[in-house]
């Protein structure tokens, strides 16, 4: 298997803080690879490793096959990356900003133009080029950051939480042009993120991390399969020991509990017997299928908020 990053157990720790404890996975060339957690949860740490910004108190890394601490000037040679805070000039024009990414990335001065102009095509940026940044819409200013990222034809490209802060409609355009890059420019993506719909609409895998540990790795589709059943939900404040043929798993959780069933009809008869002769009083049941929220939830015990 041809691997774009290759992370073998990573550990991060400042004094007393344990960031990354343990971190292991691989990223395949080509896809769009997302780690989804909460904010603390460690994401910011990984990219800033990965990207070289950070060296790690343990572990290996390699970047296109490049080690992260060895080699770290060819790894910045090989990568794009897009901060979770803005980093454009607002005082410059769009294709001004270009301009001085394309000189930052030592693109070629022969090329620079040609490239430019090809990125402010494809992102739909050409009636905006000669616009201050200051007036751009918080989505335009992370298409020409995204732009830029590329200017120096990266192999991977790291976004850290790109789509903070923009309103749905916004995002989901963003998206768009996220997977049409990736066909385009033949680039991986890592994306850190904490919005579970972003992951499950971008990413082809996504790791979950919390804590600083990767909880699981999988396509949404086969994370959102192995729960194996329905969902039941249960918030209460008392203590439930229920036995039942229909449970396939049943965990606590900061609410409650979340009971992975294989038949909700009958498996509600039996809960709500058991609950009347044991006098529990329960604020609330809810019955569903999977979704990546609750993967989530049954992986990390808290519900991604």
């Amino acid at each position: 298997m041809d691997y774009a990053i290759e992370v073998n157990n990573i550990v991060k720790k400042y004094k007393d803080v344990v960031a990354l404890k343990g971190v292991t996975f691989n990223v395949k060339r080509g896809e769009i690879f997302g780690i989804l957690g909460p904010n603390g949860a460690g994401k910011t740490t990984l990219i800033s490793i990965l990207t070289t910004i950070l060296k790690p108190t343990s572990g290996t890394a390699k970047v296109n096959g490049y080690d992260i601490i060895k080699e770290q000037q060819k790894v910045r040679e090989s990568i794009g990356i897009v901060f979770q805070d803005p980093s454009l000039d607002n005082r410059l024009t769009v294709k001004e900003n270009l301009y001085i990414g394309a000189s930052l990335y030592n693109v070629p001065k022969n090329k620079r133009e040609e490239k430019i102009n090809e990125l402010l095509e494809f992102f739909e940026l050409k009636e905006v080029e000669n616009k201050l940044v200051r007036y751009l819409s918080g989505g335009m200013k992370r298409k020409v950051e995204i732009a830029r990222s590329l200017l120096s034809d990266p192999k991977v490209l790291f976004l850290d939480e790109p789509t903070t802060g923009l309103d749905p409609d916004i995002r989901y355009n963003l998206w768009n042009y996220i997977k049409n890059m990736v066909k385009e420019y033949d680039v991986t993506v890592f994306i850190a993120t904490h919005y579970m719909e972003e992951a499950e609409e971008l990413c082809n895998r996504v790791a979950i991390i919390d804590k600083g540990e990767i909880k699981v790795i999988g396509e949404p589709e086969e994370l959102k399969k192995s729960l194996e059943g329905d969902i039941v939900m249960i918030k209460t404040k008392d203590n439930i020991d229920i036995k039942s043929d229909y449970i396939r798993d049943i965990k606590k959780v900061e609410e409650g509990y979340v009971i992975t069933v294989k038949d909700s009809e009958r498996f509600l008869g039996e809960l709500f017997e058991y609950v009347k002769n044991k006098n529990i009083k329960i604020d609330s049941v809810s019955i569903r299928k999977p979704t990546l929220g609750e993967v989530f939830l049954y992986y990390t015990g808290k519900e991604l908020r």
